[in-house]
């Protein structure tokens, strides 16, 4: 069972559910992308840069390639700080 509510009984079901909301799946996957980028946690204040990517994404059909492009050209990751 997803938080959302929905069931599932297997993976067939699960990309049925995951296809019907991409979004939801894709700002997760994005969110986990920029995690590793920063080598921190999300917060609230990175949420613009999540929802633009997305965004931007869900303008070219969610291709990968553009939601690496999109956390590489994002705020965050151009500001972030190198640890030493």
């Amino acid at each position: 069972m997803l938080p959302s509510g929905e069931k599932f009984a297997n993976l067939a079901e699960f990309r049925a559910i995951l296809v019907l909301h991409p979004e939801r799946f894709v700002t997760t996957l994005t969110e986990k992308l920029l995690t590793y980028a920063l080598g921190r946690g999300v917060d609230f204040y990175d949420q613009p840069a999540v929802r633009a990517i997305v965004s931007d994404a869900a303008r070219h059909d969610f291709r990968f390639s553009t939601l690496i492009l999109g956390v590489v050209r994002s705020v965050p990751f151009q500001m972030r700080s190198a640890q030493s």
